[in-house]
């Protein structure tokens, strides 16, 4: 099932809502360091989500510290370890309408719906290297279903076709073979773009003012203190 949002009737609303990001996204770790997960963060998670958090966090553990290779072998991944965690929606999660989980919480809680996948992914990939530059989490639009969806995409090189990773669907596919998807938005560290065509297209605002973004980097800065 698609990402339950609402319909893009008013594409206004979304950059009403997606005012800006803050800059420098990397916050699971310094460049360079390894990532470990810290014991006292284990336990903070297993206290919020059950004893079973703990293997899930440390498989993803693993596979920041034993993924190597291309750009694209990261991304095939990644994408098919995301992928793995069911989908569920805020609502029902997380007795919220709207709520952009941290990384930690989406893998520790075994859920969440197309944002959290995308955050997981983006922040995963940052972690194995990736430039923010190539990555941006994406608002689309569902043509079938006239529905938004939140998906990564990655640019192999400054204008070129983006490759799309997308919670539905294992197959990483050029945007230009998505004809189901219509972008709408591109965000990420370094600002907002409004989509043209199927690439960044014009930037709209600078990266310093969206609440929820600003809110879940301060929950991923509180997991990692």
């Amino acid at each position: 099932m698609w990402c339950a949002l609402s319909p893009l009737r008013r594409p206004f609303v979304w950059l009403l809502l997606l005012l800006l990001l803050v800059p420098g996204s990397r916050v699971l770790t310094g460049e360079g360091e390894a990532f470990v997960i810290a014991e006292k963060t284990l336990l903070m998670m297993v206290q919020r989500f059950g004893s079973e958090a703990r293997g899930r966090l440390l498989a993803w553990q693993t596979l920041i510290q034993t993924t190597e290779g291309s750009d694209r072998a990261k991304l095939e991944r990644v994408n098919r370890f995301m992928n793995a965690v069911p989908y569920i929606d805020d609502i029902i999660h997380w007795n919220q309408p709207d709520y952009w989980s941290t990384p930690m919480e989406f893998i520790a809680s075994n859920g969440g719906d197309c944002e959290d996948f995308a955050i997981a992914k983006f922040f995963t990939l940052l972690e194995l290297g990736i430039p923010e530059e190539r990555l941006t989490l994406t608002y689309v639009k569902a043509l079938r279903l006239n529905q938004a969806h939140m998906v990564l995409t990655y640019y192999p090189s400054p204008g070129a076709e983006p490759l799309v990773l997308d919670s539905l669907t294992k197959s990483i596919l050029l945007s230009s073979q998505r004809t189901d998807l219509l972008p709408v938005y591109s965000i990420n560290g370094a600002g907002l773009w409004l989509a043209k065509q199927r690439g960044k297209g014009k930037l709209v605002g600078t990266s310093d003012r969206v609440k929820r973004w600003n809110d879940l980097l301060a929950r991923m800065a509180s997991e990692t203190e």
